[in-house]
């Protein structure tokens, strides 16, 4: 049976003075994740707040245990773009 998994990444980014300095941030993060791990992104809430961002990826695998290697893979790279502007991931499967 098919797995899928979702990561929710919240971003607080301290910086950011306009939407347009939030947008870099968020864009870069999209482009990096949808490259790397070949997963859906998309910003998912606060699209119009300065400093803060919601972002979801998902994976969809034959079996838990690979969806779940992605996704740690993709919290990994989040966090390693991101560095402390990556403030909390939830991880969820279905």
């Amino acid at each position: 049976m098919a797995a899928v998994g979702v990561i929710t990444m919240e971003l607080h980014i301290p910086e950011a003075q306009s939407l347009k300095d939030k947008r870099h941030w968020v864009r870069g993060l999209k482009d990096r994740l949808r490259n790397h791990h070949n997963v859906a992104v998309a910003e998912i809430d606060f699209q119009d707040v300065w400093k803060r961002g919601l972002v979801a990826a998902v994976t969809v695998s034959g079996n838990r245990a690979h969806c779940e290697q992605m996704l740690l893979a993709v919290e990994r790279s989040a966090s390693d773009f991101l560095g402390p502007m990556l403030a909390d991931c939830v991880f969820e499967y279905f």
